[in-house]
């Protein structure tokens, strides 16, 4: 492939720094706007978590965090993949 021809499909990577729990992470990605918003999520996924949990330890917070936001995402899926699966058996 010529060397236009990638750069062109190749999207600029762009350091992009967020806080995330109090934490700042600085990371890079063609899609700063997009990761912008997911700090967004965990970080408030990680604040809610912290004030039902009954610890300060921020890895336990992220987990049970994690598992919030891995358990929406698997009902989100399934309810997704039923009506999909039903319309390819016809």
């Amino acid at each position: 492939m010529p060397e236009k021809a990638k750069q062109k499909n190749e999207k600029k990577q762009e350091r992009v720094v967020v806080e995330i729990f109090g934490q700042d992470y600085a990371l890079r990605t063609d899609e700063p706007d997009y990761l912008r918003q997911l700090a967004i999520v965990v970080d408030k996924q990680m604040k809610q978590t912290a004030r039902k949990a009954h610890t300060f330890d921020a890895t336990k917070i992220a987990v049970l965090g994690a598992l919030q936001i891995a358990d929406e995402y698997c009902k989100l899926r399934k309810d997704y993949d039923e009506p999909v699966e039903l319309l390819d058996e016809k």
